[in-house]
């Protein structure tokens, strides 16, 4: 994508993403496709230790933030994951969150706040910016071939995470063939 989304007109933008964590806690990986204009961008990334739904976060706010700034004002960018965690936080959980000063229905801190926390700024941004995200659930592991592949450089996120020092991240790689 050009660096900037000045006089162009709307995208629409799709992107599928997944997190990996070879332990819960552990050396933990995100991966995302995302798709434009007939043209396809694979990335990763990952962090040691992490957790599962961190990098399922992770996988879904790389792409809100690598977008920021780059999409028309109009464009579409919808992201598809398999965590229902992360559909359910975005689109029903996030608001309630916010109000009650990130804290849970129970009144428990939310889990991955600071996570959360960017991921709420970056929706904001787009919004600001006159685009509109949706955030899509996927079944994992049911033959969705993009799912699959976001899930393939999750892996490998994780299995290079692994060989990185603790409380290290492997910052996000764009991924060749």
């Amino acid at each position: 994508m050009p660096a900037t989304a000045a006089a162009r007109a709307p995208l629409c933008v799709e992107a599928w993403t997944d997190g990996a964590c070879s332990g819960n806690p552990g050396p933990g990986g995100w991966g995302a496709i995302t798709q434009v204009g007939g043209r396809e961008a694979r990335f990763f990334g990952g962090m040691n230790p992490t957790t599962n739904n961190v990098m399922e976060l992770f996988g879904v706010l790389f792409v809100l933030e690598s977008t920021l700034g780059r999409l028309p004002p109009g464009s579409t960018l919808s992201v598809r994951t398999d965590s229902q965690y992360v559909q359910k936080g975005v689109t029903e959980w996030l608001a309630g969150w916010k109000r009650k000063g990130w804290r849970k229905a129970d009144g428990k801190l939310v889990l991955n706040a600071e996570w959360w926390q960017r991921t709420d700024a970056a929706l904001i941004a787009h919004r600001a910016a006159g685009n509109t995200v949706n955030v899509l659930w996927v079944r994992g592991h049911a033959g969705d071939e993009l799912n699959e592949r976001a899930d393939a450089l999750a892996r490998r996120g994780s299995n290079q995470s692994a060989c990185l020092p603790k409380g290290a991240t492997l910052a996000a790689a764009r991924a060749e063939s």
